[in-house]
């Protein structure tokens, strides 16, 4: 279960990191909105594989998209195009 804690906590910030771990993230409050997440590095690193897997599968569904409007290329064509045909 996340900590939600208002960011005035950050006074005794060692008593806030205690409460992170790689299964519970820290979100502070400021006025009583949701304002920042703490996480550990490990979480961090991970979100970012995963926006990163997200943007190539994104990337590819365009491409397919594409080449299904204007169509593939066969596999002689790409080989001859990248110099890999005998």
């Amino acid at each position: 279960m996340p900590a939600i804690m208002p960011i005035s906590d950050l006074r005794n910030y060692t008593d806030v990191l205690k409460e992170v771990d790689s299964s519970s993230r820290v979100y502070l409050t400021r006025n009583g909105r949701g304002a920042y997440a703490i996480m550990t590095v490990e979480e961090a690193d991970e979100l970012d594989h995963l926006r990163t897997l997200h943007n190539v599968l994104g990337d590819l569904k365009k491409a397919e998209m594409r080449s299904n409007r204007e169509g593939w290329v066969s596999d002689e064509e790409m080989q001859k195009v990248m110099g890999l045909d005998d």
